[in-house]
């Protein structure tokens, strides 16, 4: 859990350094990336909000995805990742917006994906998305593992 924070903790100061903002979208991470972020003091200088879209109940009342949007996606992929960090980041009016989603175990999820699957998106000045594959099926040690790359993500994004 440290590493988690001390990630998060250095991104939020280059957030902050650079003026920037962030939205985020999370469903298998549980949280974590958003709690990660929100530890530091200041963090309402770059952190605008977020969201555990966790079912479809919450992906439609919480981020405003309609069924016509999903037409043709699938949650766990990389494509709908990708539609819930661009929509958070429009929602929210922000210069980024973060997304994961997958299946943390400890079994996998109705879309075939295994547990330790997760895909997560960024979106803002540049888009990126990834799929991880962490090969274990221990629920916590996914969370935390897909909060890790989700936020080595948002390093990526800021370095690029």
């Amino acid at each position: 859990m440290q590493a988690l924070l001390d990630r998060a903790a250095a991104l939020g100061e280059r957030l902050r350094a650079r003026g920037e903002t962030i939205a985020i979208s999370e469903s298998s991470s549980g949280g974590l990336v958003s709690a990660a972020l929100l530890a530091l003091p200041g963090a309402s200088a770059y952190f605008v909000g977020g969201a555990v879209t966790y079912t479809t109940t919450a992906r439609g009342v919480l981020v405003g995805i309609t069924p016509e949007q999903m037409v043709g996606l699938r949650s766990s992929s990389e494509p709908y990742a990708m539609l819930l960090a661009r929509t958070m980041r429009e929602r929210m009016g922000t210069t980024w917006g973060l997304a994961e989603t997958g299946a943390s175990g400890p079994t996998g999820n109705r879309y075939g994906d295994a547990a330790g699957h997760t895909c997560f998106a960024i979106s803002g000045p540049v888009e990126m998305v990834r799929t991880l594959e962490t090969g274990q099926a221990e629920r916590w040690p996914n969370m935390l593992e897909f909060a890790l790359a989700t936020l080595g993500l948002l390093d990526e994004a800021l370095s690029a």
